[in-house]
């Protein structure tokens, strides 16, 4: 396989070595990842500015730090970098689970989505190292070991696109993972969302985040496996359709407010 390695922590980021040398016995690795954190920049792309390339020496892949997004990291690789086009793209480790709604945040999870987006088969994995608390130790190899099998998966058996697997596995070493499980994306609602300082008594600055009530984690989801300590695989697809409720509109006929006409031509 080629396959094209990215992230949204940065290029030099533990997690995305580690997975890169993992991956290299399955074929041919690339990896294009961020010149410096990413985190939370979601599936943004550069579209009024130039995007540089510089080639990390000293790597045991091809290594490529990019001054965009990782959405840009892939559609470089896929385009200008990996000598043809990728088979597979695969997004992390990423520092920190990308569980529920967080998904929507994720640059880990956009840089795989951008892999389905040019053709190539996607993963996005997660080591679940910063929830429910922040932890010193991060165990790669756990994660890395999964990513290579579901890689591997995917080369006899690909997904029908527009399809991706999200991966978010706990930070335990690997004989004391219980095992792995398919989910469904959870939902990850928070609370006191808006903290407000102000400091000089006309500006006003605020933390955007908040906290996360674990007793509403929803049964089947890939919060539960994660505190269950499971590993997660969750089928994603870019297609964000809701095809049954469409169908339903389409059985209702259609609508019937008048649309004020335009005089222009358009």
């Amino acid at each position: 396989m080629r396959i094209l390695v990215t992230n949204d922590d940065g290029v030099d980021s533990e997690g995305l070595i580690v997975l890169a040398e993992a991956l290299r016995p399955l074929g041919q690795v690339t990896v294009v990842a961020p010149d410096g954190d990413r985190s939370g920049v979601s599936h943004s792309i550069t579209i009024r500015h130039t995007v540089s390339v510089v080639a990390v020496p000293g790597r045991a892949v091809p290594t490529y730090a990019c001054s965009g997004t990782p959405a840009d990291c892939v559609v470089l690789g896929a385009f200008e970098l990996c000598e043809g086009r990728p088979d597979l793209i695969v997004s992390g480790i990423n520092r920190g689970a990308n569980l529920g709604d967080d998904t929507n945040y994720s640059g880990t999870v956009a840089g795989a989505m951008e892999g389905v987006m040019v053709g190539a088969q996607a993963i996005a994995v997660s080591l679940a190292s910063t929830w429910p608390r922040l932890e010193d130790v991060h165990h790669w190899e756990t994660a890395a070991a999964i990513a290579r099998e579901l890689a591997a998966e995917l080369a006899r058996e690909p997904l029908p696109p527009p399809l991706l697997y999200n991966v978010n596995v706990p930070n335990v070493a690997p004989e004391r993972l219980r095992g792995i499980l398919y989910t469904s994306q959870g939902r990850k609602r928070y609370e006191n969302r808006v903290a407000r300082e102000s400091r000089d008594g006309t500006t006003s600055y605020y933390w955007i985040w908040g906290s996360f009530d674990r007793s509403q984690i929803g049964r089947g989801t890939d919060l539960e496996a994660i505190e269950r300590g499971y590993a997660s695989v969750t089928p994603m697809s870019v297609d964000r359709t809701d095809y049954a409720t469409l169908e339903r509109l389409r059985t209702r006929g259609p609508l019937t407010a008048e649309i004020p006409r335009s005089e222009s031509n358009f």
